[in-house]
């Protein structure tokens, strides 16, 4: 009856305590307004960013492309100004401001991929630009990963992450640790992976959606035409072909998911987002 009224007590104090923690935390993302849940303070993991970015410059071999690299740094300073230009604008906070902006390009024709890290550190592989073709399709790319960080991507997922974990564990206190013994029992984190398949993937593929909608106006804004974006999609389609998981275990929508959205996108954001002139 003891270990009962202090489990009683325990739940009732952490369900209280997360609670006030998530009524606190709740924002919106830019433009799309989407709710959000954030308990973990971007500051920490911008910080964090930086670091793990000044090892990356030095253990990654730095391409010599200064053409490429340079086109880039024009991209993305074109982005810099028109993201903070239409917040200004609109008489919107601003959620750049304390970023540290910074663009490397890696040497390595294997990775067809670009990332932006929380304060917008950036990130090029060499790889990527047999996909992009042109600067239209660079832009393309870099304002998806732009959007990441502009809509706090990486504090949403820490910060969902970190909710998930507390109530697995409230959970399994409440049940007399029937969630251990399942995995126990099979051997694996069947819960860790029943809470990715189910929660996790689907937000992440959420994000990807709201990046691709957002980099898109980015661009825009920005003075490229995102005509081009579809076609970025179409391109990596071909290369991925017959690589692809399918969505449902994958943290990026389907190739064609993704591309029938950003056909409905296009017309829309050309005409509500017109180029900024900064």
């Amino acid at each position: 009856m003891l270990l009962k009224m202090d489990r009683r007590k325990f739940l009732t104090y952490m369900g209280c305590g997360c609670c006030g923690v998530v009524l606190n935390a709740c924002t919106t993302a830019p433009i799309t307004e989407r709710r959000q849940l954030k308990i973990i303070p971007e500051a920490k993991l911008n910080a964090q960013a930086a670091e793990i970015y000044e090892k990356i410059k030095k253990k990654e071999k730095m391409s010599n492309d200064l053409k490429s690299l340079n086109e880039i740094k024009e991209i993305g300073k074109k982005m810099e100004n028109s993201i903070a230009e239409y917040f200004q604008r609109e008489k919107l906070n601003d959620p750049t401001v304390n970023f540290d902006w910074e663009y490397i390009l890696i040497d390595n024709k294997k990775v067809r991929n670009a990332w932006c890290m929380p304060g917008g550190k950036i990130a090029v592989y060499t790889g990527i630009l047999d996909v992009t073709k042109n600067t239209n399709g660079l832009a393309a790319i870099m304002g998806h990963e732009i959007a990441h960080a502009v809509a706090k991507h990486s504090v949403e997922r820490a910060s969902r992450g970190t909710l998930i974990n507390i109530s697995t564990q409230i959970i399994d206190i409440a049940s007399g640790g029937k969630l251990s013994q399942v995995n126990r029992t099979t051997g694996m984190n069947t819960v860790g992976l029943l809470s990715q398949l189910g929660i996790m993937n689907p937000f992440n593929r959420k994000q990807e959606s709201e990046a691709d909608y957002l980099g898109m106006i980015f661009s825009s804004l920005s003075g490229y035409d995102i005509r081009e974006t579809v076609k970025i999609w179409e391109r990596m389609k071909e290369f991925n072909k017959g690589k692809a998981p399918p969505e449902f275990m994958s943290t990026h929508p389907s190739a064609d998911n993704r591309i029938k959205k950003i056909n409905e996108w296009t017309n829309e954001i050309i005409l509500d987002y017109p180029p900024i002139k900064v």
